[in-house]
């Protein structure tokens, strides 16, 4: 029974039943939740803080969880201690606007976390969604992250790098701070949710413009909520030259299917078979 704590970086769950059918959802799947409170007031920057280090030192916790996502978890980054994360690894999840910590995390201490649903995302969650996140918990033995996944081709190739990424629009904001994301020879995803176009098309300029796609090994395109995703896939084929593997997987971002993928670990992305596997 792996042992679960859930942490609020970002925005709280709005319904109480949301937040204790997550909580049910995951107990009926084995884990043990220790804090199973509803908390309907966010905390100051230093309490979320405190609550992530409290986490980490906790030697009875396995997993830490965020409730779910929303804006601010950028904050954190300059008083998060790295040093007392790296001397007590544990599973860090979450996504949407986690993916500033989901990939500071990594880069910092090495610590390969994963961008996976959330409480919010447990309280009606779907089959796959389930299985994928219990073979991430697993240590990913089903090494093919796109098992059962749709997967659409729009360039062929293949290509090795460590996995990184998360939403767009979050990780936009980390480029020019300390905390940007390095691409350099990696696999990226990206997905992002109620965008508009001009938006989506504003903040992939910007990587553009800043050479950071042009260092990628391979693309991956996840859903964007709202969007057609060849409009998406257009904003690139426009202003640059991709001469890496790129693909659209719709089961990456803010959907009921939902692939846990690991933020750090080294895979190989392959569009003749359609997948992405774990090596």
């Amino acid at each position: 029974m792996k042992v679960v704590y859930t942490i609020t970086p970002s925005w709280l769950v709005q319904k109480k039943k949301d937040f204790f059918c997550g909580v049910k959802n995951l107990e009926k799947l084995g884990f043990k939740v220790l804090n199973k409170g509803f908390v309907n007031k966010l905390p100051s920057t230093s309490r979320k803080v405190k609550q992530i280090h409290n986490a980490f030192l906790n030697k009875k916790i396995e997993i830490i969880l965020a409730q779910r996502g929303g804006y601010s978890s950028i904050k954190l980054l300059p008083y998060l201690d790295f040093d007392l994360i790296s001397r007590n690894p544990k599973i860090f999840a979450g996504f949407s606007d986690l993916s500033t910590m989901l990939n500071a995390i990594y880069e910092r201490t090495g610590l390969i976390t994963l961008h996976s649903p959330m409480i919010l995302n447990f309280s009606d969650p779907s089959k796959f969604t389930i299985r994928s996140f219990l073979n991430g918990l697993n240590g990913f033995p089903n090494k093919n992250l796109f098992d059962a996944a749709p997967v659409s081709v729009y360039r062929a190739g293949t290509a090795r790098g460590i996995l990184k990424g998360g939403n767009l629009a979050t990780l936009t904001s980390l480029i020019g701070t300390e905390w940007e994301i390095d691409p350099k020879g990696s696999i990226l995803f990206l997905e992002d949710v109620d965008e508009k176009l001009y938006e989506v098309d504003r903040n992939l300029t910007h990587w553009i413009l800043t050479g950071k796609l042009s260092k990628v090994k391979g693309l991956i395109l996840g859903d964007f909520k709202g969007l057609k995703n060849k409009d998406v896939y257009k904003i690139l084929a426009d202003q640059m030259k991709i001469n890496f593997p790129l693909v659209h997987c719709p089961y990456i971002g803010h959907v009921k299917n939902k692939i846990t993928l690991p933020i750090g670990a080294l895979s190989e992305l392959n569009t003749y078979k359609k997948s992405l596997k774990v090596r």
